[in-house]
């Protein structure tokens, strides 16, 4: 099974004028482009923010990605020292 290819930026920018700049109904655009009206109401949440605020949360967003792929690499670790350690003291004892 094939997964969809996100749409552009570009794409859901000009959706998202097309409601909030043009007063188009939630409803028409997403029969018209062929969009979930539940797709059309996020990509309205993210893109009616100014682009300054909205790279802001693009940053956090993969901060916090960075943040909890190093947290699970961390408590790998961790485990597997843990393991070791009762290992080693089972052995030593």
């Amino acid at each position: 099974m094939q997964s969809k290819q996100p749409y552009p930026e570009e794409f859901k920018i000009e959706a998202v004028k097309q409601i909030t700049e043009r007063g188009h109904r939630v409803a028409d655009v997403s029969a018209r482009i062929g969009v979930s009206q539940h797709s059309l109401y996020k990509w309205i949440k993210v893109y009616s923010a100014p682009a300054a605020e909205r790279q802001a949360q693009v940053s956090q967003a993969e901060e916090l990605r960075r943040l909890k792929a190093e947290l699970r690499r961390v408590t790998e670790e961790r485990d597997i020292l843990k393991k070791a350690a009762a290992y080693f003291a089972k052995q030593s004892g």
